[in-house]
């Protein structure tokens, strides 16, 4: 199999989608799959917190956290990214460009960090999990949006059955809530964003693990202890 440096091909492919994620954003995270992370956020963080959104893409998300109150740093790996996401700069909102494995950032930087859709493309997750530790303040919430089994995007870790190398980290949620609790993080809340297809009525009775088999994102807030 042939090597690949995971940072600059992550870097590349998101530089090139970065003007179609653009066009979809908006209603990704009006009307789309991310209409629930906003409000699960703000239950769980006080409005004025300092915020670090890691891998906030166009900034749209960022936009809307600072809009609820909150003192927002945006940051993604993609350059094409972070230059639509400065479009929206202005007090108390402001965006960088950075890897998530290796965040620029002094520890216990901010009260809290956001994190959806991300982690997936780093190489290793764990060690990503540890910079998000690391930069958020004792007691401070990690909220992470993870791809669940049924989600489309995870196809781009198919071409691992093929003996390819990929850039694309098809964990399982519950894989995640392994890896925090090995590291010490509490789950303080959880919930499930579903497709159009699953009848949230249906899953009230499942046990946690069965609710996230059938997502096509788990939302997490871990605390720092």
């Amino acid at each position: 199999m042939e090597n690949i440096n995971w940072h600059s091909n992550a870097k590349e492919r998101w530089d090139e989608n970065a003007s179609n994620w653009h066009s979809r954003s908006v209603d990704m995270w009006m009307n789309g799959s991310r209409k629930d992370i906003l409000p699960f956020f703000k239950k769980n963080v006080e409005s004025g917190s300092s915020v670090a959104d890691l891998g906030c893409g166009d900034g749209f998300g960022s936009y809307l956290l600072h809009k609820s109150g909150y003192d927002v740093t945006g940051m993604d790996l993609s350059e094409k990214m972070v230059e639509l996401a400065k479009k929206q700069e202005q007090p108390g909102l402001r965006f960088v460009q950075g890897d998530l494995a290796n965040l620029p950032f002094e520890d216990n930087s901010f009260d809290s960090c956001f994190a959806i859709n991300s982690i997936e493309w780093t190489e290793t997750p764990y060690y990503t999990l540890q910079e998000l530790t690391r930069i958020v303040r004792n007691d401070g919430c990690i909220c992470i949006g993870l791809l669940g089994p049924t989600a489309h995007p995870r196809s781009n870790s198919y071409p691992r059955l093929l003996g390819e190398k990929i850039i694309c980290n098809t964990m399982m949620p519950w894989e995640l809530e392994q890896l925090a609790r090995e590291m010490g993080l509490d789950k303080v809340d959880e919930t499930w964003v579903y497709k159009n297809g699953v009848k949230q009525a249906l899953t009230e009775n499942l046990s946690n693990e069965l609710k996230q088999s059938l997502t096509f994102m788990t939302l997490f807030c871990f605390k720092k202890k």
